[in-house]
């Protein structure tokens, strides 16, 4: 939610768990994949869906949208719409879903209710229900949960208002069904949103924002009890940011912590990188190095197993289109706008110019061509070195306009090149943010050609 997460750090109530506070470290195996939950929102609003949408990815950093990036479970009571969801292996095996009951931006809405769900394996989600937190005149936000092995109980955490004080609040529950009363779990003496949860061995951290300066910090404690966590990093940000994720490499000692930023433009995921999460050693990571889902609002990230990944994948489904990122320009992407072919920074609307089927070349099966989702008549072409979107009139010339052949990437052979089928010594490249076909001489002209395929 804009402006308005809530951080946790260690007990949640029994009524339920969303999306305010991202466990990764739980009890139950998922060693080898992740999922990733989230709502949707452009900047345009084009594609606001306030329900359940699944992502998974095998390096915690690219990820594939399930189900076409359409909801897979959306709340039938309360406002019939959420945001925040939260993802948690339970202690006896299934998952939890828990996240704020509200739909749209109506941040002003008091509702003393998070949703909740479970589910076996993602694939299905039963026994839908509301838990009541408290009882207080404020909103519930950001449902996160965890694990406490000292009180043999569930924590829920979630951001409340009390006395004019925005802080994360914490309720005990041991099945998501019955909770027990909100108390207060982190207050570090000013506003705070979104608190997410990570139950270390021996350290336990607690990611939250803070509205004193935008920052997203990371407080620390040797238990999980209330109001034990002390801030111990100096805060990262960029731009409006909120809803902060720690996440685990599964293979090595390295951690992420991705931040959903909400300003300058709305639904752009941040990340930064660390060696050890115990020290003050977040570096940022470029767009080069990950890619968040399509319009992904406050994600969750779990672990799962390389089964489970597989059977989501069998359930629901890759896309059937792309995206393509720039090399150079990672943050951009090749899309259409008033038939133009080129390049533009992520987030935009309509989101769908950014949509590609690759099919077998219209004049050459060996070759791709860039079939538009939105205007599916139409096809890049280039005509008089210039690309451009354009319907197909049948013709020979327009199918050998339209067809490329991939190629390893001109300057990263891990990424993708594309040369023209009739101009051989020619690849598609962007010059001023434009797309054009041209020979490729400099370092500067390879970079400007290579591409990443994608979601």
């Amino acid at each position: 939610m804009l402006q308005r997460r809530t951080f946790l750090a260690g007990g949640l109530s029994a009524v339920a768990l969303t999306g305010a506070s991202r466990l990764t470290a739980q009890a139950a195996p998922g060693d080898s994949a992740y999922v990733m939950g989230y709502f949707t929102e452009s900047p345009s609003k084009l594609a606001d869906r306030y329900a359940l949408h699944l992502a998974v990815s095998t390096d915690g950093l690219t990820w594939t949208p399930l189900n076409q990036n359409n909801p897979v479970a959306t709340p039938t009571a309360g406002t019939g719409g959420l945001r925040d969801p939260f993802i948690m292996r339970k202690q006896g095996g299934g998952f939890v879903v828990l996240a704020t009951d509200l739909t749209g931006t109506d941040f002003t809405r008091q509702n003393q209710y998070i949703h909740a769900w479970d589910s076996a394996d993602l694939r299905s989600f039963t026994g839908y229900r509301r838990l009541k937190m408290h009882s207080m005149p404020t909103h519930t936000w950001a449902p996160e949960a965890f694990w406490d092995a000292a009180r043999g109980q569930y924590g829920i955490v979630y951001s409340a208002n009390s006395g004019g004080r925005d802080g994360i609040w914490v309720n005990y529950t041991t099945d998501f069904v019955n909770v027990g009363s909100p108390q207060l779990f982190f207050d570090p003496g000013f506003n705070v949103l979104d608190a997410t949860v990570h139950v270390g061995g021996g350290t336990n951290f607690l990611y939250y924002k803070s509205f004193a300066d935008g920052r997203l910090y990371g407080a620390r404690s040797g238990t999980l009890n209330p109001r034990s966590f002390t801030t111990y990093t100096s805060g990262v940000v960029n731009g409006g940011i909120e809803a902060p994720i720690v996440v685990k490499a599964n293979d090595r000692n390295e951690w992420w912590l991705w931040g959903d930023s909400f300003s300058p433009v709305n639904g752009e995921l941040y990340a930064w990188r660390s060696g050890d999460v115990n020290s003050n050693g977040w570096t940022p990571l470029t767009k080069a190095q990950y890619t968040q889902p399509l319009n992904a609002k406050h994600p969750t990230i779990c672990p799962i197993t390389a089964t489970e990944h597989a059977n989501l994948l069998s359930r629901w489904g890759t896309p059937a289109w792309n995206r393509i990122k720039s090399y150079n320009f990672p943050d951009h992407l090749i899309r259409h706008a008033d038939n133009a072919a080129r390049i533009d920074p992520y987030p935009f609307d309509p989101y769908q110019d950014s949509q590609w089927r690759l099919v077998p070349g219209l004049a050459s099966s060996s070759g791709v061509s860039f079939r538009s989702v939105n205007f599916p008549d139409r096809y890049l072409r280039h005509a008089g070195y210039v690309v451009g979107l354009a319907a197909d009139d049948g013709s020979a010339t327009f199918a050998a306009d339209a067809t490329f052949h991939r190629v390893a990437g001109l300057a990263n052979s891990a990424w993708t090149s594309f040369r023209s089928h009739n101009f051989p010594d020619r690849h598609l490249r962007h010059a001023d943010y434009v797309l054009r076909i041209d020979p490729i001489g400099t370092a500067a002209d390879r970079a400007d050609a290579t591409f990443q395929i994608g979601y």
